[in-house]
């Protein structure tokens, strides 16, 4: 069977799988407790929209799980059908921002490609943030001035609570040569980030943002 469980997938589940448990330490009640499995077997399965038998056989003992240890050994069993973020040397990355001759990239061979929706570094000498990311269907490169703050906000790529800080990226605008800010709150940590990540529509709209 090939890979088909896309790290935002992978991250869906395993806190449909949180929930799951939450439900058996939370509640007796054998009703709510069958809801919930139902709620958490249905939520994975309408994740990808044409399964094969084999695909459900994978994916369905998620109803089952109860304990810690069996969640632990259900996730492991789907790490192998993950597909990873689509490896980049860091030739690739440097010709992704050729206007910056002293580009630091991150070590492409140590990125963990499985665990990431997007590829981010900072860079503490320009403050800077480099984002890259496949979208729509092709890896893209932008990058934009990083200000951290001291205060938890809502990412606009994961959409969820965190220390973030302020992305802005200058862009040309019309064709008289002045240029036009945009911006949002991401969170800080990139890795926190893309751990947070259970579906790609923020990601893509910040992206829309940022390039049109």
């Amino acid at each position: 069977m090939q890979p088909f469980i896309f790290p935002h997938h992978y991250n869906f589940i395993k806190w449909q799988v949180q929930n799951l448990l939450n439900a058996y330490t939370g509640s007796t009640d054998l009703n709510v407790i069958r809801a919930r499995k139902d709620i958490a077997q249905e939520a994975v399965f309408q994740l990808f929209a044409d399964l094969s038998d084999e695909q459900r056989q994978l994916l369905a003992p998620i109803r089952s799980l109860k304990e810690k240890n069996e969640a632990k050994q259900f996730l492991l069993s789907l790490s192998p059908y993950v597909v990873p973020f689509p490896a980049v040397t860091e030739q690739a990355i440097k010709k992704m921002y050729p206007k910056i001759k002293k580009l630091k990239p991150p070590v492409a061979a140590e990125l963990p490609y499985a665990e990431l929706s997007y590829i981010s570094w900072f860079d503490n000498g320009s403050d800077k943030k480099f984002i890259i990311a496949n979208y729509p269907d092709k890896l893209i490169g932008i990058h934009g001035a990083f200000t951290p703050m001291a205060k938890k906000g809502i990412c606009a790529i994961c959409n969820k609570v965190s220390d973030i800080g302020m992305f802005v990226l200058e862009a040309r605008g019309s064709s008289d040569g002045t240029y036009l800010k945009k911006g949002n709150y991401l969170c800080q940590d990139s890795t926190t980030c893309n751990q947070n990540i259970r579906s790609l529509d923020k990601l893509h709209e910040f992206l829309a943002l940022m390039i049109k």
